[in-house]
């Protein structure tokens, strides 16, 4: 296996995998695999208010019903918190982070882009959230399904948080991190996180890191625009449906399984998806409602 390519697939322990969650899994999986490459699994547990409780577990137990094999441990991002505060430390030495203590009600009105209130006032780290001041440049990059895109850092996004007043780390530092400390080269990912990319990286240059190559698949959507999850249009998957679902999902993907798939076990599905995966069958839209699917 040539190792020189590494894809990941990253579930949020908030509660069980559903469709949505299968259709990330198996793009990012068959991408790596596609490419000779490795696939990690990773879970992103730094947020405990919004764990539910076994979830983690029950996570690992579907991908396995449902034939994924990964390559190394499970990554727990819960277990790096003294790595994602010491780049932080480095960062408030070298001026490039803040403490912030505007409230949530001061920042309403300025539509989600930071005004920079607290960029130059010397708040105490404690209690208080950490931003990261961003360049007025913009940073963009070809998505492999999406196309170009990018944003004005300043404008657009303005300073944000990597560390919230809570104590717990944001996503955009900690995936970066991971990513970088688990050499993933390529990132296969819902569209709904296109938006992330340009903080990214920004992130990898701070850190001095090489930017992986990024496939934005479509977002699953319920038929009101809402994202595909928890609700009673979408429920958790279940071993007994691995392979019906996973058929679905190629055909979401706009893969074309034969026939003879329909009598497979799931491992020799995901062999089928790996060996026949198609980047440009791909859906080139960012968004694919639910009922479409049916």
């Amino acid at each position: 296996m040539n190792s020189s390519r590494t894809g990941r697939f990253a579930p949020t322990p908030s509660g069980l995998l559903h469709f949505g969650s299968l259709v990330a899994a198996l793009a990012s999986f068959a991408d790596a695999r596609a490419q000779g490459g490795q696939w990690l699994v990773r879970m992103e547990d730094i947020d405990p208010p919004r764990e539910a409780p076994g979830a983690k577990a029950a996570i690992l137990e579907t991908l396995h019903a449902y034939g994924f094999e990964w390559d190394g441990p499970v990554l727990y991002q819960s277990e790096r918190s003294n790595r994602y505060q010491a780049v932080i430390d480095h960062w408030l030495r070298q001026g490039l982070a803040y403490a912030c203590t505007c409230s949530r009600k001061a920042l309403e009105p300025y539509a989600g882009v930071y005004p920079g209130f607290c960029r130059n006032a010397g708040h105490s780290p404690e209690g208080a959230a950490i931003r990261l001041r961003v360049p007025e440049l913009r940073y963009g990059f070809q998505d492999r399904l999406q196309g170009h895109f990018e944003q004005h850092l300043g404008t657009e996004v303005g300073d944000f948080i990597i560390r919230r007043r809570d104590g717990l780390y944001a996503y955009q530092l900690a995936v970066v991190i991971d990513d970088g400390d688990q050499q993933v080269t390529d990132i296969v990912r819902g569209a709904d996180l296109l938006d992330s990319t340009p903080r990214q990286l920004y992130l990898q240059e701070l850190l001095g890191l090489p930017s992986p190559t990024y496939l934005h698949v479509p977002l699953l959507v319920q038929p009101d625009g809402h994202k595909l999850g928890k609700s009673y249009r979408s429920a958790p998957l279940t071993a007994a449906d691995a392979r019906s679902q996973l058929l679905r999902a190629l055909r979401t993907l706009g893969q074309k399984p034969p026939a003879e798939l329909q009598s497979a076990q799931p491992r020799e599905i995901l062999q089928w998806a790996a060996s026949h995966w198609s980047v440009d069958a791909l859906p080139g839209v960012r968004t694919l409602a639910e009922a479409s699917l049916l």
